[in-house]
C-alpha cells in the first residue's frame, strides 16, 4: 500500500509554517470501493499468510500467549523501553478470561521467561504462575481496569519508553504524517490529559480505560508514556513498537517545523483507507512475527523455555 504522492512547494516565508493538506487533485489513492480481501489477503502476494493460530486446548494456547509474551518483552528490551521496575504487559487467560498473566516486578524485561509470568484475578489476588515475586501494583490497577471495560482486549502494554514520555509532555495525538501512523487514524487513538503521579487508586485505572473508549488501540498517557492494546499480545506490541517510532518521527517533525519546514498531511481519506486495510487482528498479529522471530534467533529461542 503506497502514501499518497503529494507535492507542494516549501514556502520562504518568516511567518509561522502553517501545515499544508492536499487538494483532492493531489490525490493518487485507490478509490474506497467494497472490500472483497481481508487486510491480511490483500498484502499477501501469492499465498496468503495463515490467520491467528487456533489451539486444540487451553494448555496449548496458554503456552502460546505465554510464549509470545516473553519474547514481546524481550523485543522491548532490545529495543530501549526498560525503565526501572517500570513497565508492564497483561495478557487475558484463555480459559479463565477473568484472569490475566503478567510480568513479576523488578525482573528484566530481557530475562522474561513464560515461567517467570504470574496470574491474577481482577481483585489483585495472586493464583497462578511464579508467585515468589510481587506484581506491579500500578500497573496491576492499570491493566484491570483496561480488561473490565473492554472484553474485547486481550492484551495491553504499558512501557516508559523514550520517545513516548517525551511526546507526552505535550499531551497531544500524534498526527497523520505517513503511512505508518495511519494505524492510530480517528478514535483508534486516544490522549489522557490527566497525571497525578504513579498510579495507586482503583479510579484512575477506571478513567484510563475510560479515556481510550470503545475503539482505542493507542493511547498517550500525559507526562506518563504509551499504552496500547489489542486482540493478541503480539498485537498489543506491535502497536507499542509502532506507537513509540511514531513518537520518536513526530518529534523529529516538529524540529524541522520549528525551522520553517511546513508539515503536509495525509488526508483523511488516504489515512481512513490505510487504517482500514492494514489494522484487523490477523494483519496487526503478523505484523510483530518479525521482531519475535530476530529475537528468538538472538536469544537461541530462551524467551520460549
Amino acid at each position: 500500500m503506497a502514501p499518497s504522492a503529494i507535492s507542494a512547494a516549501i514556502s520562504t516565508s518568516t511567518a509561522t509554517p502553517q501545515p499544508i493538506r492536499p487538494k483532492a487533485e493531489d490525490k493518487d489513492v485507490l478509490p474506497v470501493t467494497k472490500q472483497e480481501k481481508t487486510p491480511l489477503q490483500a498484502i499477501s502476494q501469492g499465498v496468503c499468510l495463515p490467520g491467528i493460530p487456533t489451539f486444540p486446548s487451553f494448555a496449548a494456547h496458554r503456552a502460546h500467549i505465554l510464549s509470545h509474551m516473553a519474547g514481546a518483552f524481550r523485543v522491548f528490551a532490545r529495543k530501549g523501553y526498560t525503565e526501572g521496575m517500570s513497565g508492564h504487559i497483561s495478557v487475558r487467560d484463555p480459559e479463565n478470561p477473568h484472569t490475566f498473566w503478567t510480568n513479576p516486578l523488578a525482573r528484566h524485561f530481557a530475562l522474561l521467561k513464560p515461567s517467570d509470568m504470574i496470574l491474577v484475578d481482577y481483585d489483585g489476588t495472586a493464583i497462578g504462575g511464579n508467585m515468589s515475586l510481587p506484581v506491579n501494583g500500578a500497573g496491576f490497577l492499570i491493566h484491570s481496569a483496561l480488561h473490565k471495560a473492554r472484553p474485547d482486549v486481550n492484551a495491553a502494554c504499558h512501557t516508559h519508553s523514550p520517545a513516548g514520555k517525551a511526546w507526552s509532555a505535550f499531551a497531544r495525538p500524534l498526527e497523520m504524517l505517513n503511512q505508518d501512523v495511519c494505524y492510530f487514524y480517528g478514535d483508534a487513538q486516544a490522549v489522557y490529559k490527566n497525571f497525578g503521579g504513579v498510579v495507586f487508586e482503583p479510579e484512575e485505572g477506571e478513567r484510563l480505560a475510560a479515556a481510550l473508549g470503545p475503539r482505542g488501540k493507542g493511547m498517550i498517557l500525559r507526562n506518563h508514556g504509551l499504552l496500547t492494546v489489542g486482540h493478541t499480545v503480539d498485537e498489543a506490541a506491535y502497536l507499542y513498537t509502532l506507537m513509540e517510532r511514531s513518537c520518536q518521527v513526530q518529534l523529529m517533525v516538529e524540529a524541522a517545523a520549528a525551522n520553517g519546514v511546513p508539515k503536509v498531511y495525509v488526508d483523511d481519506e488516504a489515512a481512513e483507507y490505510t487504517f482500514r486495510m492494514a489494522s484487523d487482528p490477523e494483519a496487526l498479529y503478523w505484523e510483530f512475527q518479525p521482531d519475535l522471530e530476530y529475537e528468538e534467533e538472538m536469544s537461541n529461542g530462551a524467551f520460549r523455555r
